[in-house]
Order: structure tokens, then C-alpha cells, then sequence
């Protein structure tokens, strides 16, 4: 276990051994999967800690899941005045040592502020932290988590890098995180377009994923379409102009996607939260991007991601997404597999 960081004003104090921690983090998917690249390196930190999450529900299944928690507590936003009081009065009786609030929100200020005078040690932008850092809405979030780990004193030797590679022996890999579950076999790429009621600058149009489907099933690479409900529409244009192509849109959980994207040759695709569960997965991914659009996170992944960017998405050229997925031995594999 490692002390609390001290700070100019509390230079003086006896540090003490960090027995229960909590970690904070209230907003979705794609989110949340950034953040348990910072609570991996917290579990590592405070070896022996107990280690709670408050997130919330759509987080749940995934977080209960994950070796870095013992407690998972899913009612992180509660609406009800009473219930926001009922949540600061546990919070308070659970006595953490320490709180890393990934969060970063207004409403997590108000928590930290609800537990005065006598607040835990807390990591985050709520004036009077122990561990304050500044608020960087200009940062990634992977970046802002890096800062509040290094103010706690938790050292980095790289960027925070998201991995759910984990999940499969978690699972103690059952038939269904398999491709062959769904009958994909041989090598695959994942395809993972935004629906159409996104504004073109945003999103790569239905007809150049058809065709890039044509050009990687005529190479011998299965196209394999993932999504929500609002990508079924592009989900069934693409299986019905390429039989080759599967269309998986809305079928496979959380989990699945997961084991999908750790087998997968590629991802390809755009801004959209299944992308960071893609890179996170395992499956080496070409995103894209528009430049018009702020600055967006960036997934990140072990096996790599890279950026295509374009004010108007729909401008990309299938011929440059296919070199990518040809330049990173797609392929190749597929010929030699």
C-alpha cells in the first residue's frame, strides 16, 4: 500500500496507510472503458486496499467483472434530493482513505463537498482536495486521468493504455466470446459504421462501407458488422449487397463484442463508443475522424490505433482506408492463414 501524497499544507501530518479506496467514474460506455486503464494502475498502487467503484448502471455488468474492484455500487447519479443525501451519508460512513474521482463533474464536487468538514483524501478538481488537480477540459481523458494518478503519486512509464484482454479468462472463455459462435471463421475485420441520422461530416457513408466490404471479402477477409439499433439499417445494406459479409449489428452483448474485437484481424470505423471497446479488445483499429469536430477522444488500445482524419468524413476515399488495412498485413495474414 502506498501513503497519500502530501500537499504544501499538510507538509507536517503523519501520512497513513491506505486501506479502502474509492473510485468515482459516472458517464458511459466508451468512458468508462478509459477509465480502467487509470483503476488498473490503482489496484496495482494500493495492493491489499479495498477497492470500491461508483459508477453507474450501464457500467455495472462490466465492472463486476473486472479484477480491480471489490465493491461495485451502481446508483452513482441519483436524481432525488433524498437519494443524493442517502448517498453522501454512506459515503461518509464507509470511511475511505482515499477517493479518485475520475468523474470530474460538477456533481462530484458537490459530493466532496457534501462530506465536510471532515472530508477523505480526495484526487480530483473539487476545491480543498488533497490531491487537486486543475481542470484541462482541453485534455483527452486518458491524459486527464494520467495527471490525477501522478498527483496521488502513482508513477507512470507511459500513456494509460485501455485493456480488456482480461475478459476472456474472466469469463473462463466460454464457446459464446468466440467468432465461431456466430460462424465467422478465418480472418475477419470488424466494421463498425455510425448510423444515418449523424450529419456526413461525422460518419463514413453506407456505400463506401459496402464497397470496402466487396474489397475485403474478394481478398478472403469476412467483413463483420457491429452496432446498435441505429446501425441496422446500414447493417442489412451491407449483408445483402456482400453475402460474405456478416451482419452482427445488434446481436452480440458487451462481452461478445469484447471477445469479437480480440480475435479480429482489424477494426475499422467511426467515432463511436464501440470503436474503444474494439482498440481496448485487442483488434488493431483505423478510426475515423473529423477534424471539424473538436477534439474528440481518441481510442487506444494495445495492439494500436490509428487516425483518419477529414472535415467531412464521407470525403475518405475507400482506396486509402483499404491501403491501411493492406499496410497492416490484413491481408497477408489472410493469404497465409
Amino acid at each position: 500500500m502506498i501513503p497519500w501524497r502530501k500537499t504544501a499544507s499538510n507538509e507536517n501530518e503523519q501520512t497513513a496507510p491506505v486501506k479502502s479506496v474509492l473510485v468515482i467514474h459516472l458517464g458511459g460506455l466508451s468512458g468508462f472503458v478509459q477509465a480502467l486503464a487509470a483503476a488498473a494502475h490503482i489496484r496495482d498502487a494500493h495492493v491489499g486496499a479495498r477497492i470500491a467503484l461508483l459508477t453507474v448502471e450501464s457500467s455495472r455488468s462490466l465492472a463486476e467483472k473486472c479484477p480491480y474492484f471489490d465493491v461495485v455500487m451502481a446508483d452513482g447519479k441519483p436524481s432525488e434530493a433524498q437519494a443524493i443525501t442517502g448517498l453522501i451519508k454512506r459515503l461518509r460512513a464507509a470511511k475511505y482513505d482515499l477517493v479518485y474521482d475520475l468523474e470530474c463533474s460538477s456533481r462530484t464536487n458537490n459530493y466532496f463537498q457534501g462530506l465536510r468538514p471532515w472530508p477523505p483524501k480526495w484526487c480530483g478538481i473539487a476545491p480543498g482536495s488533497s490531491h487537486r488537480v486543475p481542470e484541462a477540459p482541453h485534455l483527452a481523458p486518458l491524459d486527464r486521468y494520467a495527471a490525477q494518478l501522478r498527483a496521488a503519486g502513482i508513477a507512470l512509464s507511459g500513456p494509460l493504455m485501455p485493456d480488456l484482454t482480461w475478459l476472456r479468462q474472466a469469463l473462463g472463455d466460454p464457446p459464446r466470446l468466440r467468432p465461431e459462435y456466430y460462424g465467422v471463421r478465418g480472418s475477419y475485420v470488424l466494421l463498425l459504421p455510425r448510423g444515418s441520422d449523424a450529419a456526413p461530416s461525422r460518419r463514413w457513408p453506407q456505400e463506401k462501407y459496402i464497397e470496402l466490404s466487396r474489397r475485403l471479402a474478394g481478398r478472403g477477409v469476412t467483413p463483420v458488422v457491429l452496432g446498435g439499433v441505429e446501425e441496422r439499417p446500414i447493417g442489412a445494406a451491407i449483408a445483402q449487397a456482400e453475402p460474405k459479409a456478416k451482419n452482427l449489428v445488434t446481436r452480440p452483448d458487451l462481452f461478445q463484442s469484447i471477445g469479437l474485437a480480440e480475435r479480429a484481424s482489424f477494426a475499422v470505423g467511426d467515432d463511436v463508443d464501440l470503436m474503444h471497446v474494439a482498440a481496448a479488445g485487442g483488434a488493431p483499429c483505423l478510426v475515423l475522424m473529423s477534424s471539424n469536430a473538436g477534439e474528440p477522444a481518441v481510442p487506444r488500445g494495445p495492439s494500436g490505433v490509428i487516425e483518419l482524419k477529414a472535415a467531412v468524413v464521407a470525403d475518405l476515399p475507400v482506396e486509402q482506408i483499404e491501403r491501411q488495412v493492406a499496410n497492416c498485413g490484413v491481408f497477408l495474414m489472410a493469404a497465409t492463414a
